[in-house]
């Protein structure tokens, strides 16, 4: 298929710069795939449409506040965005400016509490030094881990289409509203964003009414936003996300294939890990890892049935999976109903429930 396939025109005030006032007040658009039927409503009443004996999964990641500023010798700015760990204690970061920093070098970070040494630059997939680094974050503090100093220290790495000053990066309501309530595992650099719409309360509610719930863990890594940059979407290479599928999660599952119930993943990141840890039979196995799974029109489902997802980026690997679930010339309906509607989109926007 053609990336222009999955291009489409959207009104820059319809990019959400803010979430809802409430999590659950976020408006939500309902789709009966099998019945081509379409509602607006909010997230509020999603529980009109789940039956009980549903199962909604959910990924349990947790963005790290990954962000820190610091400043070379010569006075020159640098920006750390802390990706992964890699080995002995070392981290994988995007550096900006990758290309001025040498190897060895010692970079004070967060007005000097903390350094970073450079080790080497990551080569990318064609074998060229590329924005990633190789460093260690060097401190006078053994007790603390590097999560725990980026907890104290880092900022929280929102959208770059997300528009904030850097200051105000740490003591907005970004730090509570760019989680799920429910997140519990660190090392995300982006949230599972379908996920931000639930609170507890929402949660009780639908488990009141026979919805269960279980979790997946996948880290949303920077490879979500990179865009898709050949026409041929087949040559695309996808990036690799690290997660964690529980035996909890498998079992229930099972459960509710028993019962006939309905898998709804939360996310498309949900919906990786789901598809990446099924069968040919559906069967799914438990265990962790990465995967590079790359869901486009064509693919077969072997696990999900149903999907919350937010609105995403023209062109990019999310729309596409979207697009395999639902069709490619539906879901660019239930895009432009969406725009008409003035829906918001991205990360703090809007969501969309598809269900068979």
């Amino acid at each position: 298929m053609n990336l222009s396939e999955f291009e489409y025109d959207l009104p820059p005030e319809l990019i959400a710069q803010f979430p809802a006032q409430k999590r659950e007040a976020a408006r939500l658009l309902v789709h009966g795939i099998d019945g081509n039927e379409t509602r607006f409503t909010q997230v509020s009443e999603i529980g009109t449409w789940l039956l009980p004996g549903d199962l909604l999964v959910v990924n349990d990641t947790k963005v790290m506040p990954a962000r820190l500023h610091g400043r070379r010798a010569s006075g020159g700015a640098v920006e750390f965005l802390f990706t992964e760990p890699s080995t002995n204690g070392t981290w994988r970061a995007m550096v900006k400016p990758a290309k001025k920093l040498k190897a060895d070098e010692l970079v004070e970070v967060a007005g000097g509490a903390l350094r970073v040494r450079m080790i080497e630059r990551v080569l990318d997939q064609e074998g060229r030094p590329g924005a990633l680094w190789t460093i260690a974050l060097e401190h006078d503090d053994a007790a603390n881990a590097v999560e725990s100093l980026l907890e104290a220290h880092g900022e929280l790495p929102l959208p770059p289409y997300i528009e904030r000053a850097p200051a105000d990066a740490r003591g907005s309501q970004d730090l509570e509203r760019y989680q799920t309530v429910y997140a519990q595992h660190n090392g995300a650099v982006a949230a599972p964003t379908a996920g931000l719409h639930f609170t507890q309360d929402l949660l009780e509610e639908l488990a009141a009414r026979g919805v269960e719930r279980a979790a997946v863990t996948l880290h949303v890594g920077l490879g979500t936003f990179l865009p898709v940059t050949v026409s041929n979407i087949d040559e695309h290479e996808m990036h690799s996300e690290r997660y964690v599928l529980p035996t909890s999660t498998v079992d229930a599952v099972k459960r509710c294939r028993e019962r006939g119930g309905r898998v709804i993943a939360v996310g498309t990141t949900s919906v990786r890990v789901l598809e990446s840890c099924a069968k040919e039979d559906g069967q799914l196995v438990a265990g962790e890892g990465r995967t590079e799974i790359f869901i486009r029109p064509g693919y077969e489902f072997r696990c999900v049935d149903g999907l919350l997802t937010n609105f995403h980026l023209p062109g990019s690997t999310l729309l596409m999976l979207i697009s395999a679930l639902a069709g490619t010339q539906r879901v660019r309906e239930l895009y432009q109903q969406a725009i008409a509607e003035k829906l918001r989109f991205y990360s703090y926007g809007d969501a969309m429930l598809l269900l068979p």
